[in-house]
């Protein structure tokens, strides 16, 4: 006789546990899911309306396909410009990549606001004597003498009337200088670069003028040597120029200063009799580290730098 048929697998009853649905599988990244949403991270949702990366051409490669973080990362790298849907009535916007420069930049002064201990100290300085000793030492001159190269030896011979400023901190130890190197802010494409007018104190001014001059050439360039630009005393920043009446500037490590000059401006002031006057001024600002100057000590090196801006003839000497 013919053998029993085999029973069907389906027709017999599965137990409860069994009938229970298989998960439902997870939902492309590149698609919506069930009620219009996409399966995606909310820091990846935060970063991509940020970026203006469209995440419905983002593939998800988080658990079950979610789309995370480095997803949107890689599809704003894929479009330079990083905005692929600018906004409406904006033209895109213009993503430019760093440069080691600028790295570089960034990392120092933010160690330096963050690890230095800042405190400022402003003074008006009376300008009306320099500015005529320069208009007749640029009479005929071969070198033309700027504010800011006063500016630079007058810094350099208050660092040798207060040598205590004209030092950097250490670990272990507080280093003073034997010489007055005073780094010039120069402002270049790549960023702002600080070269060094070593031992300013006994240069003359045409001599500082000159190098200055040379010094700031090559740094737009990007032709200065790192000796060139690596240690100094102290760092004279001078917006004065681009009209900034004041402003306090960041610590360029390992010195222990930075001096921020402003523009020379005409305002009223009481002259020595009393009476309301007019004259040329300018105010700057000491940006100090505590660790090695103190209140006292930065203020006796500003009224050093301020008795001689007053009194240019001693630049001079």
């Amino acid at each position: 006789s013919a053998p029993p048929a085999p029973a069907a697998a389906s027709a017999a009853p599965a137990p409860a546990a069994a009938q229970m649905p298989a998960p439902a599988p997870a939902p492309a990244a590149d698609a919506p899911v069930p009620g219009g949403r996409l399966f995606a991270s909310p820091l990846a949702r935060r970063l991509a309306a940020q970026w203006h990366v469209d995440l419905l051409g983002v593939t998800g490669t988080g658990p079950h396909g979610r789309i995370v973080r480095r997803d949107v990362e890689a599809a704003r790298d894929r479009a330079p410009a990083a905005a692929a849907q600018p906004l409406a009535g904006r033209p895109a916007a213009h993503r430019v990549p760093h440069t080691g420069m600028r790295r570089a930049i960034a990392r120092r002064l933010t160690e330096s606001k963050q690890n230095v201990p800042h405190f400022y100290l402003t003074v008006d300085c009376r300008m009306d004597a320099l500015l005529a000793l320069r208009a007749q030492a640029n009479q005929g001159g071969a070198v033309k003498l700027s504010v800011n190269d006063f500016i630079v030896r007058a810094a350099a011979l208050a660092l040798r009337e207060v040598p205590e400023v004209n030092a950097s901190w250490h670990e272990d130890a507080v280093e003073y200088h034997a010489g007055a190197d005073i780094s010039v802010a120069v402002a270049t494409d790549g960023g702002l670069v600080t070269p060094i007018v070593r031992d300013a104190d006994v240069k003359p001014l045409s001599a500082i003028a000159g190098e200055i001059a040379e010094l700031a050439g090559r740094a737009k360039i990007n032709r200065l040597k790192p000796e060139e630009f690596t240690g100094g005393s102290l760092t004279v920043s001078n917006l004065g120029m681009y009209g900034i009446g004041q402003f306090a500037a960041i610590i360029n490590p390992p010195q222990a200063a930075i001096l921020a000059v402003g523009a020379s401006e005409r305002r009223p002031v009481v002259d020595e009799d009393g009476a309301l006057a007019v004259a040329s001024v300018m105010t700057v600002t000491l940006s100090a580290d505590h660790r090695v100057v103190d209140g006292a000590v930065g203020a006796r090196w500003l009224a050093a730098f301020r008795k001689l801006i007053e009194n240019p003839v001693r630049i001079l000497l």
